[in-house]
């Protein structure tokens, strides 16, 4: 049995399965930033607005300033933003806001209808300010997608690691944003979504895995999906087959001996059963059909969604800030050892 549905090279976007809908990969080594938290270059010959040249070792993406994806609308799905290294800053329409970063995820469910800003604030004025993150976004079953908006954080403390110890002691860790392995599970994702069901098998996992390392995966339900993104390391073995790196595989339901090569590896793992509904996607909208996608259109044109609280497009939180979630109903939020918000 082939384990190896298709493989394809890794680029910005990424191709997914059911229910999973969108992946960027976002990698940038910026430079130090200056008082408003921008990069400390030139800027003259950006594309500000549209800067996605893969060929720079950092974009500003929609940014004029600060890096990042100011005000913009969603509907009918969710994202989760997986920072490995970096700050990102929250504001949204229901007038919440948060800083988060450095092994944090944002799991959003826009629902019925939300806007929200993701700026990448440069806080060091110093040193560099990399950047590293996923964005994944999941899409909502036709039942839920009117629920009402809502966001929650999953603090890097809070994530779990799972060690795994081969044969001849090399280890693999599994880091579950989503799901659970050998007994440990993630915590619970927003109330809504198509991975709030356990039913649904769905799991969000980055592996790492030590030069010569082995990992074993349990097989899963015919009906699941299964995806691996490979974005650094040079080739694992998946069973008898070879994938090298910087590239992507669907995988088979049957059990995965997944051996490493000379490299250390890091890979995205994502299953889930799939929703199975029509995906009608026209740019911040992912609904079921044409007719949907234009009443998304018209009421987001007539309600904004609640409208922009924030006195920018492109607000930042001061860079003294440490991480902090504010919720729409008031209620503030901090990782243990952070300062608390002002």
């Amino acid at each position: 049995m082939t384990t190896l549905k298709t493989i394809k090279m890794l680029e910005f976007q990424w191709l997914m399965q059911d229910p999973f809908l969108f992946c960027a990969h976002h990698e940038d080594k910026y430079p130090e930033g200056t008082d408003n938290q921008g990069p400390a270059m030139p800027l003259s010959r950006r594309n500000l607005g549209q800067d996605f040249d893969l060929s720079n070792d950092w974009k500003m993406y929609h940014g004029h300033e600060v890096p990042g994806f100011p005000e913009h609308p969603h509907r009918g799905f969710e994202t989760v933003t997986v920072v490995l290294e970096g700050i990102v800053d929250h504001f949204d329409s229901r007038g919440a806001a948060g800083r988060y970063g450095n092994g944090d995820v944002q799991w959003m469910t826009a629902g019925s209808g939300m806007q929200h800003a993701e700026m990448f604030p440069l806080i060091h004025k110093d040193k560099p300010n990399p950047l590293h993150l996923f964005q994944i976004w999941l899409n909502l079953p036709k039942k839920n997608k009117f629920v009402k908006p809502h966001y929650k954080m999953l603090w890097n403390e809070q994530i779990p690691i799972v060690t795994s110890l081969d044969d001849n002691n090399k280890t693999s860790s599994i880091r579950l944003i989503a799901g659970q392995y050998e007994g440990v599970k993630a915590p619970k994702p927003a109330p809504d979504s198509w991975a709030a069901d356990p039913e649904n098998h769905l799991e969000i996992w980055l592996v790492t895995m030590e030069a010569g390392a082995s990992l074993d995966l349990s097989e899963t339900l015919e009906a699941v999906n299964r995806s691996i993104y490979f974005y650094e390391g040079s080739q694992l073995t998946i069973n008898t087959e070879v994938l090298d790196g910087n590239h992507q595989a669907f995988m088979s339901s049957q059990p995965l001996h997944i051996v490493n090569g000379k490299d250390k590896a890091q890979f995205l793992y994502l299953q889930a059963r799939p929703i199975q509904e029509p995906v009608v996607q026209y740019g911040p909208f992912v609904m079921n059909t044409r007719e949907e996608i234009k009443q998304a259109y018209a009421d987001y044109q007539e309600t904004h969604f609640g409208g922009w609280p924030w006195d920018r497009s492109d607000p930042t939180h001061h860079r003294s800030k440490g991480r902090f979630a504010i919720y729409d109903d008031g209620r503030k939020e901090f990782p243990v050892e952070d300062k608390e918000v002002e």
